[in-house]
């Protein structure tokens, strides 16, 4: 396997395809690498490398009991790209990844990016605060912590079954393999670790690394995201980011690179391309 020690000493696991133009992919919670496999796929088979890694504490990474925040989460990227001396990469991060993107961009600037992409992405702050009303309640957030203590497999099994494709609205067609493989992905997580990124992708306000963007910005969001409602998230980050563009998917849930993946790959690839 392909990995790198952190300065904290955490093993951090990429998967590294294709040649030319370099495009990162930073995946949601409580996945890994292997979520973005379509777009990686698509994209590595015309023509651009691309590095995906399975963040601290999810996936084949090891599972500190420290660190499982959004400044490791973007430090643990810049370290990556500083291993493989990434230039003029183009990073997309999707929902849980959006933030780690954006708080990269934040915390290091953009002297190793020509772009970026957030997807279904968390900015700039989920919960809801007196400052921010759209945001939700933090008793969402307490009740997924309580899922995942109570019976975490099964919590693993119901969000995808249900709110993350969209497979609870009238008409859906819930894909067994695609529940099935985001299950596996979150088993694969650290306990203590998915549990801690709770916090880290709920809490963490990015309003200021939003405003610190200084490259060409897309932004995909589905208008029916029940996990990341698109009004608190993707239409607030186009009114921090400069340069950006905004392409909603109509009647889209959360999980758009499985549901929408077709679109979504084409759409990616002609950013990446532009």
């Amino acid at each position: 396997m392909s990995t790198f020690t952190t300065k904290d000493g955490v093993e951090i696991y990429y998967k590294d395809w294709g040649t030319g133009p370099v495009v990162t992919f930073s995946h949601g919670w409580p996945l890994n690498a292997d979520s973005w496999e379509s777009q990686m796929y698509h994209l590595a088979a015309n023509g651009f490398r691309c590095i995906a890694h399975d963040r601290r504490g999810h996936g084949r990474s090891s599972q500190p009991w420290d660190g499982n925040d959004m400044d490791h989460y973007a430090d643990d990227l810049a370290q990556l790209l500083d291993h493989l001396d990434v230039k003029d990469a183009t990073m997309f991060g999707f929902s849980t990844g959006g933030g780690e993107v954006a708080r990269y961009i934040g915390r290091h600037g953009s002297k190793r990016v020509k772009k970026a992409g957030l997807i279904s992405a968390v900015p700039p702050l989920m919960v809801r605060t007196e400052a921010n009303p759209g945001g939700l309640p933090l008793a969402v957030f307490d009740g997924i912590r309580a899922g995942l203590l109570a019976n975490r497999s099964q919590l693993f099994l119901d969000i995808p079954s249900g709110p993350f494709f969209g497979y609870n609205r009238p008409g859906a067609k819930p894909s067994p393999g695609v529940i099935q493989a985001w299950w596996m992905q979150g088993m694969m997580g650290g306990h203590k670790n998915t549990y801690d990124s709770i916090k880290a992708f709920s809490e963490t306000d990015f309003t200021e690394d939003l405003k610190k963007f200084d490259v060409p910005t897309l932004l995909v969001h589905g208008d029916d995201d029940q996990i990341v409602p698109i009004d608190a998230a993707a239409r607030a980050s186009a009114r921090l980011i400069p340069n950006n563009k905004l392409v909603v998917y109509e009647g889209a849930p959360h999980g758009i690179a499985d549901t929408h993946k077709d679109r979504l790959n084409a759409d990616l690839l002609a950013f990446a391309r532009s």
